[in-house]
C-alpha cells in the first residue's frame, strides 16, 4: 500500500503541562478544525483523552458526507496522544501529537500524520491531494494554538453566551473553553447544559444566571438576512431591542449579578462616513442603522446602572470561511466572476474571526474596558482593494463589477446602506490597550482563513 507522512513542529511558550491541558479541555478538537473542512462532531466519550475513548465525526469526501470514527490511543499525559482511524474514508490513518520540553517556559509540539489512500493501488493517484490537505490543516492548526497559548490565562469564569447557535457563538465558545472558562449556552430551543428564554414572550428565568460572573449577548436578526421591508425593519429592531433589555433588566436584579456584560453591537451604529475616519469618540449616524445601533446600546442601560460593567462590541465586516460575507463571496469568486461593487470606492472595515473572538476576550478579562468598543482590524480599505486581494487569493480574476442600479433593484435601501456606503473606522480602544492583532492585514487574514 501507498502510504504518505506529512510532519510539522513548531515552538510553543508554555510548558508541556499547558499544552496537554489545552487540548483535554471542552471545545479542543472544535478549535483545532479548519473552518474549510466542514467537520461535524457526531458524538464523543466524555471521558476526553484516555486510552479507547472514540469521537465520531462527520466528514465529506469531496461532496460526499461520511462518517468517521477516531479512537484515542497510549496517550502519555503532559507529552502527548495518537488518534487512529477506526472506521472512515482512508484506507488508514494515524496522527501523533508530541509535546517535548523546552527549558522550562517553553516546548516543542510535532504533529506526524502517517495515512494510507483509498482505493487500494489507484491510492497514490490522491497521495499528492492528501499530502497537500493535511500539510494545509497543520499549518493552520499550529497557528491557532500559538496564537492562543501567546495569551496569559486569566482567572476561570462562568460565562453565559446568547446566540449561541451563531457564526460567532459557535467559534467563541471553543475559544473560551480551551482557555480555562465554563460557557453556558443560552438560547431559544433546549441546548444541554445550557440555559433557554423566550425573549419573543418577555420570558427569562433569572435563577441559572446567578453566579455567572460574565454575560455575552450576541443575539439578533441578521442585517444581511433578506431586502429591508417594513416587515424585516421591525424584525430587525424587535430582536435587538426587546431581548437586550430583557436580559439587562434580569441581571440588573440578581442577588449576584455578573460582573461584566458583553452585549453586541456594530459598526453601522456610525451610519455612512465617506472618506471620515471614525473612532469611539464619533458621533453617530442619524439613518436606520445609526438609529438601531444606538437605541440597542441603550438598552443595556439597566445593567450599567446596576453597577455591572457593560462592553458594546461594535463588530465590523466579519471574515470567516464558516459563514457570513466571505463565505457567500466564495462562490462567485471562485468561478471567476466577482468584482467590485459600484465603483468600489465605499470603506470595509473588516475583521478576521479570531480578532473577534480575542477582542471578546480580552474585554471579558480586562477591567480597563467599558462602552463601545470598535472590533476592526487596523487597516480598512476600500471595496476595490478588498475584492481585487481576494481574487488574488483564490488566483481569479475580478473583472465583472456589479453596477449599483442593479444592486438597489435586487436589494432596495439595504443596498445603499450595506454594500454601496461604508464605514472608515479604527480601534481606537484595542489600539490604546496594546491589543495583537492576529491578522491585521487583508491578504494575511484571507490567506489564513482560507488556508490559502
Amino acid at each position: 500500500m501507498t502510504s504518505i507522512t506529512v510532519t510539522r513542529r513548531s515552538h510553543l511558550p508554555v510548558p508541556p503541562a499547558d499544552v496537554w491541558a489545552w487540548h483535554c479541555r471542552p471545545g479542543a478538537f472544535e478549535r483545532l478544525v479548519p473552518p474549510w473542512e466542514g467537520v461535524e462532531v457526531l458524538a464523543r466519550d466524555p471521558r476526553g483523552i484516555v486510552d479507547g475513548a472514540e469521537v465520531t465525526l462527520r466528514v465529506r469526501l469531496g461532496p460526499i458526507p461520511m462518517t468517521w470514527v477516531a479512537r484515542h490511543e497510549v496517550p502519555v499525559p503532559g507529552r502527548g496522544f495518537v488518534d487512529t482511524q477506526v472506521r472512515g474514508p482512508l484506507a488508514a490513518f494515524r496522527h501523533e501529537r508530541r509535546f517535548e520540553p523546552d527549558g522550562e517556559d517553553g516546548c516543542w509540539l510535532t504533529d506526524e500524520i502517517m495515512a494510507v489512500p483509498p482505493f487500494g493501488p489507484l491510492g497514490h493517484l490522491a497521495g499528492p491531494h492528501l499530502r497537500a490537505t493535511f500539510d494545509r490543516m497543520l499549518r493552520w492548526r499550529h497557528q491557532i494554538l500559538l496564537d492562543d497559548l501567546a495569551v496569559p490565562p486569566a482567572p476561570p469564569m462562568r460565562i453565559a453566551l446568547t446566540g449561541a447557535t451563531g457564526l460567532v457563538a459557535t467559534a467563541l465558545a471553543p475559544m473560551l473553553t480551551t482557555a480555562g472558562h465554563t460557557v453556558v449556552p443560552v438560547s431559544r430551543r433546549p441546548l444541554p447544559g445550557g440555559i433557554q428564554w423566550a425573549p419573543g414572550r418577555g420570558h427569562l428565568d433569572p435563577e441559572p444566571f446567578e453566579g455567572c460572573d460574565a454575560v455575552i449577548h450576541l443575539a439578533g436578526a441578521s442585517i444581511a438576512g433578506g431586502r429591508w421591508s417594513g416587515e424585516r425593519k421591525r424584525l430587525l429592531r424587535e430582536s435587538r431591542i426587546g431581548p437586550t433589555l430583557l436580559l439587562s433588566r434580569t441581571l440588573a436584579a440578581l442577588d449576584r449579578p455578573p460582573r461584566v456584560l458583553l452585549s453586541a453591537s456594530a459598526i453601522g451604529v456610525y451610519g455612512d462616513g465617506g472618506d471620515r475616519l471614525v473612532d469611539e469618540s464619533s458621533e453617530l449616524g442619524t439613518d436606520f442603522l445609526g438609529a438601531l445601533g444606538a437605541e440597542w446600546e441603550a438598552a443595556a442601560d439597566p445593567a450599567r446602572q446596576a453597577g455591572i460593567r457593560v462592553v458594546h462590541p461594535r463588530f465590523g465586516l466579519i471574515l470567516s470561511s464558516a459563514g457570513g460575507v466571505l463565505d457567500r463571496m466564495l462562490t462567485p469568486f471562485r468561478l471567476g466572476v466577482g468584482g467590485r461593487l459600484g465603483d468600489g470606492q465605499q470603506w470595509m472595515s473588516w475583521v478576521a474571526i479570531d480578532d473577534v473572538l480575542g477582542s471578546c476576550r480580552l474585554a471579558l478579562e480586562d477591567p480597563r474596558i467599558e462602552g463601545p468598543v470598535n472590533v476592526v482590524a487596523p487597516e480598512p480599505v476600500r471595496n476595490v482593494e478588498f475584492t481585487e486581494t481576494l481574487a488574488r487569493v483564490l488566483r481569479r480574476p475580478a473583472i465583472l463589477p456589479v453596477p449599483a442600479s442593479v444592486l438597489r433593484t435586487i436589494f432596495g435601501q439595504m443596498a445603499d446602506a450595506l454594500l454601496l456606503s461604508g464605514q472608515r473606522v479604527e480601534p481606537r480602544v484595542l489600539a490604546d490597550l496594546g491589543y495583537r492583532f492576529r491578522q491585521p492585514s487583508l491578504e494575511d487574514a484571507l490567506r489564513h482563513l482560507l488556508g490559502r
